[in-house]
C-alpha cells in the first residue's frame, strides 16, 4: 500500500508590492505569483517555515 503524503493548501492573500526582496523570493519558492492563487505543497518543516516568514501574505486553505 502506498504511503500517503500529507499536503497543505496555501493561498496568496497579500501583494508582494513594497515588500522586501526576501519575502518576494519566498512567495516564488512556494509557487505563488498572483493574488488569490492556491497551490498544494507537501506539509514539511521547510514549507511551514516559509509560510511563517510570509504569514501576513498567505493563508492556509482547507
Amino acid at each position: 500500500m502506498a504511503d500517503k503524503k500529507k499536503t497543505i493548501r496555501i493561498k496568496q492573500i497579500g501583494s508582494p508590492i513594497r515588500r522586501p526582496e526576501s519575502q518576494r523570493k519566498i512567495l516564488v519558492g512556494l509557487g505563488l505569483d498572483k493574488m488569490h492563487k492556491i497551490v498544494e505543497r507537501q506539509d514539511t518543516p521547510e514549507v511551514r517555515g516559509a509560510i511563517a516568514k510570509v504569514q501576513h501574505l498567505v493563508a492556509i486553505v482547507d
